[in-house]
């Protein structure tokens, strides 16, 4: 084959329209994700309301003229992450530009398909980092989210609860060997 006869592949492919929006294939890769199954979980999470319930059990001392993202969004985003297999906080500088989290997390305008910022590392690190030392989370600089833990305790076992039909008449706790220094 000489060169004159290499024919030029089209950066997309027209495959018609479906309820008057055109379907394209377009292999210039563009936004891309490989965990677009959190969608899906997010939909169960909205219709079971985990993390909306999860965040009822925080106070929220922010000034709402600067807060950018409810403490549901941010536990959600954190959640979400968790689910994904990015156990780290510094992993959401990279995952707020994911269009698959944007649409779980409702900040994805799919008009436009021009993704919502999510919160990054340093945002998410102030709602899940707050040092014992801090007592009065209201005075605080920056750890102004506090965590009420035992509304959180009754919270998850409610929802555990609640996915029975009839409680368990006894739930065994599997605890891992790592070390407690609370106790």
């Amino acid at each position: 084959m000489n060169p004159s006869s290499i024919q030029y592949l089209p950066n997309e492919l027209k495959l018609g329209s479906i309820k008057g929006r055109k379907v394209i294939a377009d292999f210039t890769g563009g936004i891309i994700t490989s965990d677009a199954g959190i969608v899906l979980l997010a939909e169960l999470d909205k219709k079971l309301k985990i993390t909306g319930r999860f965040a009822q059990c925080f106070r929220d001392y922010r000034d709402s003229c600067y807060v950018n993202y409810s403490v549901h969004q941010l536990l959600a985003q954190r959640v979400y992450g968790i689910v994904l297999g990015y156990e780290d906080v510094n992993d959401h500088d990279k995952l707020r530009y994911d269009p698959a989290l944007a649409i779980a997390l409702g900040k994805l305008d799919f008009i436009n398909s021009t993704p919502g910022i999510l919160a990054g590392k340093s945002t998410i690190n102030r709602l899940e980092y707050c040092p014992e030392t801090i007592i009065n989370q209201k005075q605080s600089r920056y750890h102004k989210i506090e965590a009420d833990s035992k509304a959180i305790e009754k919270a998850f076992l409610e929802i555990f609860l609640a996915s029975y039909k009839k409680p368990p008449r006894q739930i065994v706790l599997d605890m891992d060997v790592t070390n407690d220094l609370k106790n």
